[in-house]
């Protein structure tokens, strides 16, 4: 008995011994180690990355799918103070990597940093080499990083976080990242989104993702380097879908050019040709001045201060009323209208219509366009052109926003993406009559011309094929800009389309263009709202 309890009191005895030893190794000879990468986890962590708000896509239903979010990845990180020799350090992970020495070099240099990130989202390959280098002050972890489960879907809606310019963090850069970057990382104490709901975005994944494969398809056929479609809600403002091309994934930004990070949907503009006509006739008539049924003789050509303004079919029309202006997309006669109503006029309305403004959709970087060569000293031929789309200069959603003011019964909204958003109204911009009268006109011209028509529906629209300025040798190149604009169905219209696409040759008309991808486009969206059609048909 007694040499049992002694023999239990020598393992015990050694137990204990073993258990003293390791603890001192671990707080004596190791501690300094496992103390700086604890060290380091904690300012890694710093970031917030993993409490950053959720973003999300919306169904007409209000099922949300995110469309950003936080997820663990592998992350390759250094210890610096813990480098003994930081050039093999360098040299080591420079050859395991195929990586720049100097690149490395200047994120271990730091001699008193307890971190420094040196491959986010590395994959597992990566963390194997680590492991196999084992080398002191280097090491591999989980950590929380921004994912984007779309990838390129709404890139330039959506923007992606990155380093901040102090490189001690990270931020939202571009799209909604940046706008709402404060809230989302949780440093706004008034917090603009939902309690506990992120960011949840007007944006309908199912219509964005037929406004995608609209635009791919465009691109594809009509090899032009560049296009964008916007569809909005013209009752409330809601922005539904929001696609430009090139885009980019945010989950690999770096590998992207960073011209393709900027949203050509507000941060670009252009001179939008004769969808404009519709907002010189609603003007017009909106003014007491001209009706959709005033005429005028159409002899093909009018001089205004020395220049030659023709038709674009360079014919002739005879006697044609305002309305077959819109359906023959005739500039004599926008000319025309312009000059019965005046320049002052045209100008009020151009103004009142937000053009010359920024549209305030919650996006940064908008531009506000031109129209700062409508003053009362310019030269005539400087209205008549901007009555028909030249030389005033919009963004997308200013275009498509003001032609919500005519689908909407005379109302301008403010644009916005926010879910948690009120429809905000900017200003009464025409009378309801005068945007009745309006869209009539661009139904006519859908009816007309047969190619945006749809079956059972009222659809209303405009062309637009705009020559792009030459800004070398001055006046317009041989190259142009074809823009569609429609919505329906009229008496309850439940979407607005624009469709653009940039740098074709003269001979892609609009018609042949961006027209037959908004009927594609507005057939789905009538058909996933389930609308019920407003025409009888035989």
């Amino acid at each position: 008995m007694g040499a049992r309890f002694a023999s239990l009191i020598a393992v015990v005895t050694l137990c204990y011994g073993f258990l003293l030893f390791h603890l001192y190794e671990v707080q004596i000879t190791k501690g300094s180690s496992y103390l700086a990468q604890a060290e380091a986890q904690i300012s890694a962590t710093n970031s917030q990355a993993s409490r950053r708000g959720i973003i999300y896509f919306a169904d007409k239903d209000g099922g949300k799918v995110p469309a950003a979010l936080n997820k663990d990845f592998n992350e390759i990180y250094a210890v610096p103070k813990e480098i003994e020799d930081i050039q093999e350090t360098t040299h080591q992970l420079s050859l395991a990597f195929n990586v720049p020495a100097e690149d490395l070099e200047a994120k271990l240099s730091d001699k008193m940093s307890q971190y420094s990130s040196l491959f986010k989202k590395a994959p597992n390959e990566s963390v194997f080499k680590i492991q196999e280098l084992n080398i002191k002050g280097v090491y591999a972890k989980q950590s929380p990083d921004r994912f984007y489960p779309f990838g390129t879907t709404a890139a330039q809606v959506i923007g992606f976080v990155g380093p901040d310019d102090k490189k001690n963090g990270e931020v939202g850069r571009y799209g909604l990242e940046k706008f709402y970057d404060n809230s989302l990382s949780g440093a706004d104490s008034n917090n603009e989104l939902a309690s506990g709901e992120g960011l949840v975005l007007t944006i309908d994944p199912n219509i964005q993702r037929q406004a995608e494969q609209t635009l791919e398809k465009l691109i594809r056929d009509t090899g032009s380097p560049s296009g964008s479609v916007i569809v909005e809600d013209p009752n409330t403002g809601k922005i539904l879908a929001a696609a430009s091309f090139p885009n980019y994934d945010p989950n690999t930004y770096s590998t992207f050019s960073i011209k393709n990070f900027t949203n050509p949907i507000t941060e670009a503009v252009y001179e939008p040709g004769s969808v404009f006509k519709v907002f010189t006739m609603a003007a017009g008539i909106d003014a007491g001045k001209i009706t959709p049924d005033t005429t005028y003789y159409d002899s093909g050509s009018v001089t205004i201060s020395g220049k030659k303004i023709s038709n674009w079919d360079l014919k002739a029309h005879g006697k044609v009323t305002m309305t077959n202006v819109i359906e023959q997309s005739l500039n004599t006669g926008t000319a025309f209208a312009v000059k019965t109503m005046g320049s002052s006029v045209l100008t009020s309305y151009i103004k009142k219509f937000g053009f010359g403004e920024k549209a305030n959709i919650d996006l940064p970087g908008e531009l506000k366009g031109n129209v700062s060569r409508l003053v009362p000293k310019a030269p005539a031929i400087a209205f008549a052109t901007a009555g028909f789309g030249q030389g005033v200069s919009v963004t997308p959603i200013q275009l498509i926003n003001a032609v919500s003011a005519i689908a909407n019964g005379g109302k301008l909204m403010r644009p916005y993406l926010n879910a948690n958003s009120e429809p905000q109204l900017i200003r009464e911009v025409i009378s309801a009559d005068t945007a009745r009268a309006v869209t009539k006109m661009m139904v006519s011209a859908v009816d007309k011309a047969g190619v945006a028509k749809i079956d059972g529906f009222s659809i209303a629209g405009k062309t637009g094929t705009a020559q792009i300025p030459d800004f070398k040798k001055g006046g317009y190149s041989d190259r142009v800009v074809d823009t569609y604009v429609g919505f329906g169905p009229t008496v309850d219209p439940k979407f607005v389309a624009l469709i653009k696409i940039d740098d074709l040759p003269q001979e892609l008309l609009a018609g042949t263009t961006v027209v037959p991808a908004f009927k594609e486009l507005g057939q789905f969206i009538l058909h996933y709202y389930d609308v019920a059609p407003d025409r009888i048909t035989k």
